[in-house]
């Protein structure tokens, strides 16, 4: 370099080009642009501050002129495409690349029977013996003639319309018990409290109290007063006449489950003579005005007539019906006629009847009935064994492709999705894991999708994981089952996350927070860790998903840990690797971040070495190596990990903290080099240009101990191949590596005798200003030496030169600066501008300089406002000063000669 003197600095010769990454450096970002450095100026530098790395939520957009910024360090589209992941061929709990053994998981394949659902869906008995109550109830006296005339039995069924009505009544009676309180608070107008309309009531048989019919009569009143109305239980919970011997045996002749609440019925006969909390708190009606009492009596009956007329005759056809698709219609039906009597739920008497019957139906084994009956089922909200079942049942059905459809149209998922918002997730743990399985396996249908972000699946799942993370930490361990279950739950959340309607709801509910303390408290659980890699690996190829998991802070010793931890696991190394390469992709905090990070670059280190090794194993000979189709062949498993890793390295080299530490390490950049001895661009194209980038990064670093700087002419050397090479994308990362060590005496010195120079002249006639700026930066430093300025001559470079800036010069100032600084140096000994440029190009350059230098002329463009203020910023601060100097040492070194008069023709003829 010529060092200028204080009285001539603008004379001197301008500084060496090199590709700078002080500020808008290369890197492979998760777009996967190539970005290269270049001379900036202050003003300059202060553009890519402009970019805040944190960003809120909606990502912004580019303006104008960030997009000519980035192409502009974009020399090529890298290719560093994120981790294939292949669709399992068949849909299981686990895959078949899962590390759980079969002895250690769940199994996906299992019989299901009627038989293995309980009707009752009551809670197990605790096998306590409870004491008996010390109140005794008061009996009711013996009712009088008067009172036992007054004594109504049920009435004929009431009209449906009146049914419809009174409806509304009833779900508000069952909104008041949900609160503590037995009966509404409001009374029946005065006319209907006339009525007296008595519900009926089970049988209640103890020592001496009989209850019927709401009254409480003594055992020998209750004989007398079945002697005068003889009743029997019927398929309705009714009463029809029946011989009293056969009513205190409490045996009919109807088949069990049809007697009034099957099971339940034969628990009351068996009941001892202590009255229930239930018949207690019906002893204390007397305080409750008598109209509501009437009123909560005529919504029993209501019930009793919608049972009869609605439920029952539905009953009957799944009963005896033999079609599939009729029952079917039949189960619809009935769904629909439960929830217009509002006796869906778990709080309906005769629940245990349905449950029965429906699930007898199981063993049918149509799939479509069974999608109806367990909807049905689920809707009553059975509890433990029978929600297991179901979900395995609704399981067995979704591991069948082809029955997506049928799960879309009865509207399953929904259901599945109220278990798991509703139920105990610590009662239920393997209902929800059979459950999160079918939702895993239809969530890989790009059709379910809308319905699941409109339905609330992903808030859903994600409080899952709050739920199991708050758990995990309360035990101090991991519950069982819960490992397996995060499985599905993560798996879930993989598919739907290319949605962006799902990236936004992650960002707005802390989503990745939670998933970072899942792979915390889930370390030692490769599943659930590999799940969530996939889940970042996606998300971090965002601008916003990416900041927002680079601000929780401890995500890079979280990544470290696991690629510590799984060194040898590929599939999930590779990830890892290539989601750190996302975060450190975006601004120099995150790679200091990353780099403080105790042991960071060992991990790394250690991480080339062992895949390096791998990949050395792997290699064929040369003679064995298949010449054909070789530049299509995907990467190894080995290869992809470097390719992630390299691209990490480059990233992090651009923070000036980290890449002089990185150009001192000789294991890295042995590493870095061996890789381009043994690969070329037909083995492993992207690995050789991810290393050759990383190269040119570290050798931005003009430090003492830089191992790059040792070893600059092996590189040189090394870097021919790729010159020579038909792979345009390997010429341009080698011409960038060569602006950076040309500043070198030596190595310009290597470039002219192995005609290096003659390639990069060779490269301006290309057509394209990103490759004209890359070689013309070569030829830039070349002119620096007064020994190699001639060789602009030999190749024609002046006239190359004077091309680029008048192709480029309106809509590239940074190019055309840098062919006016090339110039510059060429005629730092300029006596005579015609013998130095040659007379044409001299005078093309006094043309095109005079013009370019008229603001109004030269950023007379139809822009937008943004990308005109980009242009005039560059104009003005980089263009502008080495274009005027240049301008004015020609015009001082050029004579202006006057053109020779032409002879006039007349005067000559005439003379003749």
């Amino acid at each position: 370099m010529l060092t200028p003197t204080p009285w001539c600095l603008c004379y001197a010769p301008y500084a060496e080009f090199r590709f700078q990454l002080c500020a808008r450096a290369w890197c492979l970002s998760e777009e996967y642009f190539t970005f290269k450095g270049r001379m900036l100026s202050p003003d300059d530098k202060m553009l890519g501050k402009l970019d805040p790395f944190y960003r809120s939520s909606v990502s912004k957009q580019k303006t104008s002129a960030e997009i000519i910024s980035e192409a502009r360090n974009a020399l090529r589209t890298v290719r560093t495409q994120r981790p294939f992941t292949p669709q399992e061929a068949q849909r299981k709990l686990f895959g078949p690349a899962s590390s759980r053994t079969s002895e250690n998981r769940p199994p996906s394949s299992f019989s299901l029977h009627a038989s293995s659902f309980e009707s009752s869906d009551s809670r197990p008995i605790s096998g306590t013996r409870l004491s008996p109550l010390e109140l005794k109830p008061k009996v009711p006296a013996s009712p009088t003639r008067e009172e036992d005339s007054c004594f109504s039995f049920p009435k004929p069924p009431v009209d449906p319309a009146k049914i419809r009505r009174i409806s509304s009544a009833r779900a508000r009676l069952f909104r008041a018990a949900s609160q503590g309180a037995l009966l509404p608070d409001r009374s029946l107008p005065p006319s209907d409290s006339k009525k007296t309309v008595e519900s009926k009531e089970t049988v209640m048989m103890g020592d001496s109290v009989v209850k019927i019919n709401g009254i409480y009569l003594t055992k020998s009143n209750a004989i007398c007063h079945l002697k005068s109305h003889p009743l029997q239980l019927t398929y309705d919970g009714g009463f029809s006449e029946i011989k009293e011997q056969e009513m205190f045996k409490g045996t009919t002749s109807l088949p069990s489950h049809l007697k009034s609440g099957g099971d339940q019925g034969k628990r009351h006969a068996r009941a001892s003579s202590r009255p229930s909390s239930s018949d207690l708190s019906r002893l204390q009606t007397k305080a409750v005005p008598k109209a509501d009492l009437q009123e909560k009596d005529a919504e029993i009956e209501v019930d009793e007539v919608f049972w009869n007329t609605r439920i029952v005759p539905i009953l009957r056809q799944l009963e005896k019906e033999e079609n599939i698709e009729t029952v079917c219609a039949a189960c619809t039906e009935l769904h629909h006629a439960l929830e217009e009597g509002n006796m869906l739920g778990n709080k309906f008497k005769r629940r245990s009847i349905l449950l029965k019957t429906l699930c007898k139906l199981v063993d049918v084994g149509s799939d479509l009935l069974s999608l109806k009956l367990a909807k049905i089922i689920l809707a009553l909200k059975v509890s433990r064994k029978n929600l297991l079942n179901v979900c395995k049942l609704i399981f067995k059905i979704s591991r069948n492709e082809k029955n997506d459809s049928l799960i879309q149209n009865d509207s399953i998922l929904e259901s599945l999705l109220e278990v798991l918002r509703s139920e105990d997730l610590e009662t239920n743990m393997e209902a929800f894991l059979y459950c999160m399985g079918s939702i895993k396996f239809i969530s890989g249908n790009p059709g379910f999708l809308n319905e699941m972000i409109s339905k609330g699946a992903v808030e859903i799942l994600i409080n899952l994981i709050n739920q199991i993370n708050e758990n995990t930490e309360k035990c101090g361990t991991c519950l069982p089952n819960s490992g397996h279950l995060l499985v599905q739950v993560t798996a879930t959340l993989r598919n739907l996350v290319d949605s962006p309607l799902v990236r936004t709801k992650f960002l707005s509910i802390s989503a990745l927070p939670q998933l970072c303390t899942a792979v915390e408290q889930y370390m030692g659980d490769k599943d659930v860790c590999t799940n969530i890699a996939r889940i970042f690996s996606k998300l971090t190829s965002y601008r916003d998903c990416c900041a927002a998991l680079a601000s929780y802070s401890r995500c890079y010793a979280l990544f470290l840990n696991l690629i510590n931890k799984y060194q040898k696991k590929q599939d999930l190394v590779v990830r890892v690797v290539f989601i750190l390469g996302n975060l450190t992709a975006k601004n120099n905090q995150a790679r200091e971040q990353f780099s403080k990070e105790k042991g960071s670059i060992q991990t790394l280190l250690s991480l080339f070495q062992m895949f390096h090794q791998l990949d050395l194993q792997s290699q064929k000979p040369v003679g064995q190596r298949g010449e054909q189709h070789r530049a299509q062949r995907p990467p190894s498993e080995a290869e992809d990990v470097l390719i992630k890793l390299t691209r990490v390295l480059a990233n992090i080299a651009i923070h000036p903290g980290v890449g002089p530490v990185l150009a001192a390490n000789p294991a890295i950049v042995g590493l870095l080099l061996t890789t381009l001895e043994y690969k070329s661009l037909d083995d492993c194209e992207e690995l050789v240009i991810n290393a050759t980038a990383t190269i040119n990064n570290l050798s931005y670093y003009q430090v003492k101990n830089s191992i790059i700087q040792d070893k600059k002419l092996y590189i040189a050397e090394l870097l021919l191949k790729l010159l020579v090479s038909n792979n345009m994308d390997g010429i341009l990362e080698a011409v960038r590596v060569f602006g950076n060590l040309s500043q070198d005496r030596d190595v310009c010195d290597f470039i002219v005798q192995n005609n290096v120079h003659r390639f990069m002249m060779a490269l301006l006639d290309a057509q394209h200003q990103d490759i004209c700026f890359s070689a013309c930066g070569v030829l830039l430093n070349l002119t620096v030496d007064k020994d190699k300025r001639v060789i602009l001559k030999e190749g024609g470079g002046i006239k190359k030169l004077v091309d680029c800036l008048r192709d480029f010069g309106p809509t590239d100032w940074q190019l055309a600066c840098l062919v006016c600084k090339t110039l510059w140096n060429f005629s730092e000994n300029i006596t005579n501008a015609s013998s130095c440029f040659g007379n044409e190009d001299t005078n093309t350059l006094l043309l095109l300089l005079s013009s370019f230098l008229d603001e109004e002329l030269a950023l007379d463009g139809s822009f937008d406002p943004d990308l005109k203020n980009y242009h005039k910023l560059h104009w003005e601060t980089e263009f502008k000063p080495a274009a005027q100097q240049l301008l004015n040492r020609i015009q001082r070194h050029h004579t202006f000669l006057e053109p020779r008069p032409i002879p006039s023709f007349s005067h000559d003829a005439g003379e003749q």
